[in-house]
């Protein structure tokens, strides 16, 4: 499986923490030379910065089965 990004809008946020907004998701080219990027909204606010981070769909699952203690 290609690797997967998380696509984010950063939101500052005066004394308040940064919201990451995430906005859609992309992944790399069949040959390696670029990126599919898949939006499911445009960033309105700030810097129109985006931010992709590593997303691994199987990690994310087995974090949602263990129950909150």
């Amino acid at each position: 499986m290609a690797k997967m990004y998380r696509v984010y809008s950063v939101i500052e946020r005066p004394k308040q923490e940064d919201f990451w907004l995430n906005i859609g998701m992309a992944y790399a080219h069949e040959k390696g030379d670029g990126f599919n990027v898949m939006l499911q909204a445009l960033p309105l606010h700030g810097n129109g910065k985006l931010v992709m981070r590593a997303y691994d769909p199987e990690a994310s699952a087995k974090a949602e089965e263990k129950p909150a203690g």
